[in-house]
């Protein structure tokens, strides 16, 4: 089993990335109104902020702010994957995943990173406003109506500086596994 070390940092902010379990489903889209509920329900039991977040068909990426006396973000994400498949039906799965009682619609694990400091989190801000566009779902990131790119109080695209890409690597130029 693996072992995951994690910042145990209060008040963090953070960049995740989940993806569903089969790469081109579009499942978050057409059950958008499932995952806003396990967003809101998980929000009013276990408060966070979102900075942003952009949900595309097959994947999603936020930027959450946990309180000052809290580190449970994994716990968060564990609460709205089941609350959003619970009311869904199972998917062809595998036989770990049938043992697990899991219904195949997540990966089990989500990528995350620690933001550092303000050119960090606008970097990664650029890069959530901004991934519909490189996926080609749209052509302008206030385009796409399944991102906070469109909220006015949020930092819009448009306004800010002139940063260079983040380099996530091999992670950014493939689609999730």
């Amino acid at each position: 089993m693996a072992c995951y070390l994690r910042p145990k940092r209060p008040g963090a902010t953070i960049f995740f990335t989940l993806c569903l379990a089969r790469q081109g489903n579009d499942l978050l889209v057409t059950e958008i109104a499932a995952l806003r509920r396990a967003f809101r329900d998980t929000m009013r039991d276990r408060p966070f902020r979102i900075d942003a977040c952009v949900i595309l068909p097959d994947h999603l990426h936020c930027i959450w702010t946990v309180p000052p006396d809290d580190l449970e973000y994994s716990t968060r994400w564990r609460l709205i994957k089941g609350r959003f498949a619970h009311h869904l039906a199972a998917r062809p799965r595998s036989p770990s995943k049938h043992r697990k009682s899991e219904k195949g619609i997540w990966q089990r694990r989500f990528w995350e990173h620690h933001i550092r400091n303000a050119r960090d989190h606008a970097m990664h801000l650029r890069y959530c406003h901004t991934d519909p566009v490189r996926h080609g779902l749209v052509t302008s990131p206030q385009d796409w109506p399944y991102s906070t790119a469109l909220q006015p109080d949020t930092m819009r695209i448009d306004t800010l500086p002139p940063l260079p890409m983040p380099d996530f690597g091999e992670f950014a130029a493939r689609r999730c596994p």
